[in-house]
C-alpha cells in the first residue's frame, strides 16, 4: 500500500534530523515549522532538552499575524537572529524538518543569516 503524504513528510523529517545530528553533535539546532497560515522557528539545545529562543509569524510586535509569505518568513528569521544574540548562540545548524529549502523556508534562513547567524 502506498503511503499518505503525512506518512512522507515525516519520513523525510526523520531522514533529514537524523542525518543532521550525526554531523553536528553538540550544536544548537535551529528547527522550523511551517504550516498553511503561520511559519515558526526555534533554538533548541537537544543535549539539555531546552528551548532557548522562538519566535513565530503569530507574534503581534512582528507585524505579520496572519500572513505566511517571504516576507513574513524573513521578519521572523531576522527576529530569531536577535534572539538568539540574547541567548549568546552564535552558530546553530539549520534543520527544515520535512520542508523542502525554497521559498519561505529559504527567505528565514537567509534572514537569519543576514541577522548574523552561523547556519
Amino acid at each position: 500500500m502506498a503511503l499518505s503524504k503525512r506518512q512522507l513528510f515525516q519520513k523525510r523529517r526523520m531522514r533529514v534530523r537524523s542525518k543532521l545530528r550525526k554531523v553536528n553533535a553538540g550544536r544548537v539546532r535551529l528547527s522550523v515549522h511551517r504550516s498553511n497560515k503561520n511559519i515558526s522557528v526555534q533554538l533548541i539545545d537537544d543535549v539539555q532538552g531546552v528551548t532557548l529562543a522562538s519566535a513565530s509569524s503569530l507574534e503581534k510586535d512582528l507585524g505579520v499575524v496572519g500572513k505566511n509569505n517571504v516576507e513574513a518568513a524573513a521578519k521572523v528569521g531576522a527576529a530569531i537572529a536577535e534572539r538568539a544574540k540574547k541567548a549568546g548562540v552564535e552558530e546553530a545548524y539549520f534543520d527544515r524538518g520535512g520542508f523542502l529549502f525554497h521559498g519561505k523556508v529559504k527567505a528565514l534562513a537567509d534572514a537569519a543569516r543576514e541577522g548574523g547567524l552561523k547556519i
